[in-house]
């Protein structure tokens, strides 16, 4: 489902699509953070190694690096996007009371890109997370949004932390577009998450921990 976005935001992503230096095919990824403590992975029971199209209306985005898409109304798939990590937005049930500077600007990011869609296709991993989400890479009129948004230095390439997932060519793309993009100018999202688990945590033994 779509969602309205800026002008400004809209623009940039027009300039995204149509920059030839976006044409190429990405490389190679990785995937997202994991929790402490949880390694075991269940397999991908949906297509996946191959692209499938995704109506750009049935499309939700929660932030910078995750979506969910309806595809019934009992049937919403949550796709944690490969590759890349995104700063945080203001997630109070997930230990996040304060959005991370450049997460707003992240999402706005991602509704852009998806707003203007007209052909959007889901590259998914043979395995999901240990939230049980799907990985995977969106391609939006053929181009990688992983790159895209690496490039436009609104997220933090996640290949190097994590490897490739399954996906080399994929991953190798986005390691390409994030040494091109240089220093990013945010702390890293996986540093920010754990400072702000210790920020929830101490607000919370204070009862000061916002409920909304």
């Amino acid at each position: 489902m779509r969602c309205p976005v800026t002008a400004r935001a809209i623009a940039l992503l027009f300039l995204l699509i149509a920059a030839p230096s976006l044409a190429q095919e990405p490389s190679s990824p990785s995937e997202p953070e994991r929790p402490a403590g949880r390694t075991e992975r269940k397999a991908q029971s949906r297509p996946h190694g191959s692209r499938v199209a995704v109506d750009p209306d049935k499309i939700e985005v929660d932030d910078g690096d995750t979506a969910i898409i309806h595809w019934g109304a009992s049937d919403l798939e949550t796709v944690r996007f490969l590759g890349i990590d995104t700063p945080e937005i203001r997630h109070v049930e997930h230990d996040l009371p304060y959005a991370q500077p450049f997460g707003p600007e992240a999402r706005a990011f991602a509704l852009g890109v998806f707003a203007a869609a007209t052909k959007v296709e889901l590259l998914r991993s043979a395995t999901l997370d240990p939230y049980g989400r799907t990985l995977g890479y969106f391609f939006i009129n053929g181009k990688s949004y992983a790159v895209m948004v690496v490039s436009a230095r609104l997220a933090e390439e996640s290949v190097s932390r994590y490897g490739d997932n399954g996906l080399p060519r994929e991953a190798a793309a986005v390691v390409v577009a994030a040494k091109a993009a240089g220093p990013l100018p945010f702390e890293s999202p996986g540093d920010y998450r754990r400072r702000m688990r210790e920020v929830s945590r101490w607000m919370k033994s204070k009862g000061i921990y916002p409920e909304q």
